[in-house]
């Protein structure tokens, strides 16, 4: 394979840097790293000032096209950390303070704040380290240890930790609970931790995270913690809680929230109760069940309950057994009117959420330790969630309705 060919431009440019060589020899690295600190120095003033150009609508010394009350203001100067070592550089003003400087931002003081950016946005997508370390490669032309990421990515634990203790709002509407589990290494063992998650729907129909929990394993008095966690962040009230069938659940959200409307999840009720039904009688099985809880109200739903268990029962007798064990949490929905009852009957919301965590972290295998979870997690759920500007679009229906079923516990 032969040697490419250089254009004229590049040529030029090589012959340029031969006659600066020979005028300024470098001897070692020290001189090498001088030479490209200047370098960066003049590049970066340059840009500033180009930058500051383009804001004033006008050049350094071409005022017969100044259009603007606004001028320059002399300049300061900034010390940047670099991969070379440090260098002085001077950032142009206005007069007016209106600048924004975006080559090198205000309070950024090293080059290598935007490469740490990109890794932590490629991290909490889920890249693996070797995606990472291929695109740092490319971008900058640095190699990437995992040591590195993992330095570059703790730099976000105090801010998640901030995350994790914000004071709330004071009443929910709605909050989904639900956990995901994951594998983390442990004194030597990998053994399987379940992350509770928590997630809530203001007043004003707006869905946010309000928790990430790493626990041993999905518990009753664990979740409690959760909810005292809740109220020690400023929730006074919630207004219904959608949970799963995990036994002691509404007895831990009764214990510090004893107004809370208890809804229980209908997907997970079902995927409990068809774990062990025959394929052949799935279909209809289903066909009868969906008459139950999709029924037009209660009563008509306990009817058809007695049908699904004089066709079913002898088959499968613990199905319609369940349904009425556990009614009165499966059933709080149908109080109130359907968009009401499509909010809170299912968990699809949270389950959604899971969906897209587990996405991400599908490429990590165990995790070293649960603060490297939480960390992932948190990564991913600002990703996530930069997404939900905007509250539900039949808010204004259900925020009525709910003002109506819950008068005497909301301010307005």
């Amino acid at each position: 394979m032969g040697r490419k060919q250089l254009t004229e431009e590049e040529k030029a440019r090589k012959a340029l840097f031969k006659e600066f060589l020979k005028e300024y020899p470098i001897k070692d690295e020290q001189d090498l790293n001088a030479l490209v600190r200047e370098f960066v120095s003049d590049i970066i003033g340059d840009g500033l000032e180009a930058e500051l150009d383009e804001e004033l609508g006008y050049s350094r010394y071409d005022y017969k096209n100044k259009q603007t009350d606004n001028s320059r203001n002399g300049s300061y100067e900034k010390t940047l950390h670099t991969s070379y070592g440090d260098t002085d550089i001077k950032v142009p003003r206005d007069r007016q303070g209106e600048f924004e400087p975006q080559l090198v931002k205000k309070h950024q003081n090293t080059l290598k704040q935007d490469m740490e950016e990109k890794i932590i946005s490629m991290y909490a997508k889920g890249m693996t380290t070797g995606d990472m370390e291929s695109h740092v490669r490319e971008l900058y032309g640095l190699e990437l240890s995992d040591s590195t990421i993992s330095r570059i990515t703790d730099k976000i634990l105090p801010v998640a930790k901030e995350w994790q203790q914000r004071p709330l709002e004071s009443i929910y509407a709605v909050i989904f609970l639900d956990a995901i589990h994951y594998h983390v290494r442990d004194e030597g063992r990998i053994i399987k931790k379940a992350v509770y998650i928590c997630m809530g729907v203001d007043m004003d129909g707006r869905k946010d995270i309000l928790g990430l929990w790493v626990g041993e394993n999905e518990s009753s008095k664990f979740w409690l913690s959760v909810i005292n966690d809740l109220k020690s962040r400023g929730v006074e009230d919630i207004l219904i809680a959608c949970i799963d069938g995990l036994a002691g659940f509404p007895e831990a959200i009764a214990a510090v929230y004893p107004q809370t409307e208890i809804q229980r999840c209908i997907i997970h009720q079902i995927r409990n109760n068809t774990k062990f039904v025959s394929y052949k009688d799935l279909k209809a099985l289903m066909s009868d069940l969906k008459a139950v809880y999709q029924a037009i109200n209660e009563d008509t739903a306990l009817q058809n309950l007695e049908v699904f268990d004089e066709r079913w029962g002898k088959k499968y007798p613990r199905i319609a057994a369940s349904w009425r064990e556990n009614w009165p949490e499966l059933s709080a929905y149908f109080k109130y009117p359907q968009a009401v009852r499509t909010l809170i009957y299912t968990t699809n919301a949270i389950e959604g959420y899971n969906r897209q965590l587990r996405k991400v972290t599908k490429n990590k295998g165990a995790f070293p330790s649960d603060t490297a979870l939480f960390k992932m997690l948190y990564l991913a759920t600002m990703d996530i969630t930069q997404k939900w500007t905007g509250k539900r679009k039949d808010w204004g229906e259900i925020h009525n309705q709910l003002s109506v079923f819950f008068s005497q516990r909301l301010p307005y």
